[in-house]
């Protein structure tokens, strides 16, 4: 029995292409330096986790659409960010965020303030508040630099296990290949305009 091939015949020279990809290679590592720059300096489109804000996690007893959640909110609320969770198969169920680094007291406002416009327009659908966080700038800034921290302690731990376990030319192959992943995944998340957070990563 022969072996089978999802794509028979292939003829691919990779060799030739290595210049295309080097460009390829080079522009994500850029862009993964650039933005591990703006996370560290907190001018990233970080989320409410590191920014501070709040967020609540809804599920109405009836299906709502999201366009008419969004418009119940924007008026008092322009930067909300919804989030339906069919695609995790909770049906009916959102997340909605507002990114503002305030007081706990004012953040807490902000929540009811919010609870309040979407019960009374959706006064005929009752829901329930599964959950509710509300981040302070300084929990944010708290946050943030321990994220650095485990950043730095875990780089240091794949350096140390890198050098343990491989010969030294194998070692700085493999040191530049997962640096080199590690940016590239960062840069491919800024260029599709994710968030960095530790609660949920969004568009």
């Amino acid at each position: 029995m022969g072996m089978f091939r999802i794509i028979p015949d292939t003829n691919i020279n990779f060799i030739g292409s290595r210049n295309i990809a080097f460009i390829i290679s080079l522009a994500l590592v850029a862009l993964g330096l650039f933005a591990l720059v703006t996370v560290w300096s907190g001018t990233a489109n970080l989320g409410i986790d590191f920014a501070g804000g709040v967020m609540i996690y809804v599920v109405f007893e009836k299906p709502v659409a999201i366009e008419d959640l969004r418009s119940a909110l924007v008026g008092e609320f322009p930067d909300a960010q919804i989030n339906d969770l069919k695609g995790f198969e909770k049906p009916n169920a959102f997340i909605i965020k507002t990114k503002r680094p305030e007081a706990e007291g004012e953040a807490q406002i902000r929540l009811d303030a919010m609870e309040g416009l979407i019960t009374s327009r959706f006064a005929e659908n009752s829901y329930e508040v599964v959950s509710e966080h509300i981040i302070g700038p300084a929990v944010g800034k708290t946050l943030r630099k321990d994220a650095q921290w485990a950043v730095i302690i875990s780089l240091i731990g794949i350096i140390l296990y890198i050098w343990v376990r491989f010969d030294f030319r194998s070692g700085i192959a493999a040191t530049i290949a997962t640096f080199h992943d590690v940016l590239a995944v960062l840069g491919i998340m800024m260029i599709m305009g994710y968030e960095f957070d530790l609660l949920l990563v969004t568009d």
